[in-house]
């Protein structure tokens, strides 16, 4: 299996300006939201393109971001978006008021550093759990299954996963819990993270489903899946933003043999993963299906196709989860709600281009970050709408 690592996020940024030049103006970026809600946390992207001013992209070793109003400097992060090993974009998080714009002011520094056990964004390869690959911020969590679980399954080694759904694990602090509760797993008991110490715990079942944004190619009735990811790489991890990818070995969609692979990030304060659907065949595709898996179909079903979304609100041991699904109408070819007596088959079907950007995730109650459906709906509605009308950014 390839594994690759290519260290982006935290390259520090800055042209150097020679003693015998005078340093030109510091850049200022303007940033305009043109909805009539206000946008509390909107993660900004700045090409280093346009960044002249601090010098060639190629030559950046860091750069500080300030807010022009309260000059406050803000925690920022470059992200290497193509994995050619230079960064080519600045990320930054800012507060926009309904209709508003703000500005922010770049000049030569040194980032500022998240502190240990801040909130941040991160994802890696887990060995020593089969070969899990986990990602999470300071809101949720989710992980998926490698090749070494699908070999275990095929030789019926309970240890084994065969699915390339997606899993939650639901998390109640803002610090980082991947490391740690994989650790447990090592050092105190197989599967330890089953069970809530205080973080919050795994309890969500994946199965054979789509769990939270598998995705498959919907044929007549019957939804075709690829296995395990085969192989992946990370391309960014940092306080903004985490990238990575996952390919999977070619799979069959009712005689089309379909290649996949997914571009999956992450950003600070978001609840939903962000996914880049690649799919090709030796046939043409007529979609790509988005799953969100209903369990045992007890829990309440609600979508806003004209919007774009859709959400599963049911109960787990004694809280109750919030899944949903976002997808730019564009993209958006039809909507299901399919029930079935086979075991984990009961799932909802945003069926889509082939491909396509969505994006999937949860919202626990017990988190404290979302107290019934209705604001699970409201969180899923408003980020439809942000995704609808995109921030307005120039630089000058």
């Amino acid at each position: 299996m390839k594994k690759t690592l290519l260290l982006a996020a935290a390259l520090p940024l800055v042209g150097g300006l020679t003693a015998h030049k005078p340093a030109p103006a510091a850049p200022v970026v303007t940033v305009r939201n043109r909805l009539n809600v206000a946008r509390p946390a909107e993660t900004v992207s700045v090409p280093l393109s346009q960044l002249r001013a601090l010098g060639p992209a190629a030559s950046l070793r860091g750069v500080v971001v300030k807010d022009a109003q309260t000059k406050a400097v803000l925690t920022s992060q470059l992200l290497d978006s193509n994995a050619d090993g230079q960064p080519d974009e600045l990320l930054f998080q800012a507060a926009l008021p309904a209709n508003g714009t703000r500005q922010f002011v770049l000049a030569a520094g040194a980032p500022v550093p998240v502190p240990a056990g801040g909130p941040t964004t991160f994802a890696r390869f887990v060995p020593e759990r089969t070969d899990d690959f986990a990602w999470e911020n300071e809101r949720v969590a989710f992980r998926t299954y490698g090749p070494n679980a699908e070999q275990l399954f095929d030789k019926k080694d309970p240890n084994g996963t065969l699915s390339s759904g997606m899993d939650c694990w639901l998390k109640r602090v803002s610090y980082p819990i991947i490391d740690k509760w994989y650790g447990r797993h090592v050092h105190e008991k197989p599967f330890a993270y089953h069970t809530d110490i205080g973080e919050g715990y795994d309890p969500y079942h994946v199965g054979t489903s789509r769990g939270v944004g598998g995705t498959g190619v919907l044929d007549g009735n019957k939804l075709y899946v690829s296995k395990n990811f085969a192989s992946y790489k990370v391309l960014a991890t940092g306080p903004i933003r985490t990238v990575f990818e996952l390919t999977y070995a070619p799979w069959d969609a009712n005689g089309r043999q379909v290649t996949e692979k997914k571009i999956i990030s992450l950003d600070l304060g978001s609840n939903l993963t962000r996914y880049e659907e690649q799919l090709s065949a030796d046939k043409p595709l007529s979609n790509c299906t988005i799953g969100l898996t209903l369990h045992e179909a007890k829990g309440e079903v609600k979508a806003d196709r004209p919007a774009g979304w859709c959400r599963y609100w049911e109960k787990i041991d004694d809280s109750y989860l919030g899944t949903g699904v976002v997808v730019a109408p564009k993209y958006l070819l039809d909507y299901q709600d399919h029930r079935s007596a086979a075991k984990d088959q009961s799932q909802l079907y945003m069926v889509a281009k082939p491909n396509v950007v969505f994006y999937a995730g949860f919202g626990w109650q017990k988190s404290g970050q979302f107290a019934s459906a209705a604001d699970w709906d409201a969180y899923l509605a408003a980020f439809a709408q942000r995704l609808a009308s995109p921030l307005e950014v120039s630089v000058k």
